[in-house]
């Protein structure tokens, strides 16, 4: 059996988690430490209209953030600002944040988080949930 460096994935392939049974969003997983090896966690997080994170902080990790599509809002660090297509942001180590679904369509965010400090291990111990044909083309810039 050849061995590569390269760890690549189909928008088919992708698996989605719910993390607890009444978050109002979810993950579609891209790459993490359990399914790839790898030290970081990357998923597009897809919130339902109205859906939030509960407030959050990361010890180590670095949080990214990039709008693939829908509006919301972020609260991170005390402060609040809008949120669409094409911005992103970066939460450093310690920042308490909420992401925030303000629109009436999901909100997709391409979401980084490095190291991966469990966020992984969280996302995958939650509920298994199927990625739809809508998020499937919003992930692959057709939405």
């Amino acid at each position: 059996m050849m061995q590569t460096n390269v760890i690549a994935r189909r928008p088919d392939a992708l698996q989605g988690f719910r993390i607890a049974p009444t978050d109002t969003n979810y993950f579609a997983c891209i790459f993490d430490p359990i399914a790839d090896g790898v030290n970081f966690t990357l998923v597009v997080e897809i919130f339902a209209p109205g859906g939030r994170t509960p407030p959050n902080t990361h010890a180590d990790a670095y949080e990214s953030f990039f709008v693939l599509g829908g509006t919301g809002i972020a609260l991170a660090g005390g402060e609040t600002f809008a949120i669409g297509p094409g911005d992103s942001f970066v939460l450093k180590p310690g920042v308490e944040h909420v992401v925030e679904n303000t629109g009436s369509q999901k909100l997709y965010c391409l979401t980084l988080m490095t190291p991966n400090e469990g966020f992984a291990e969280l996302i995958r111990n939650g509920t298994p949930v199927d990625i739809t044909d809508e998020d499937r083309a919003v992930i692959c810039g057709r939405g």
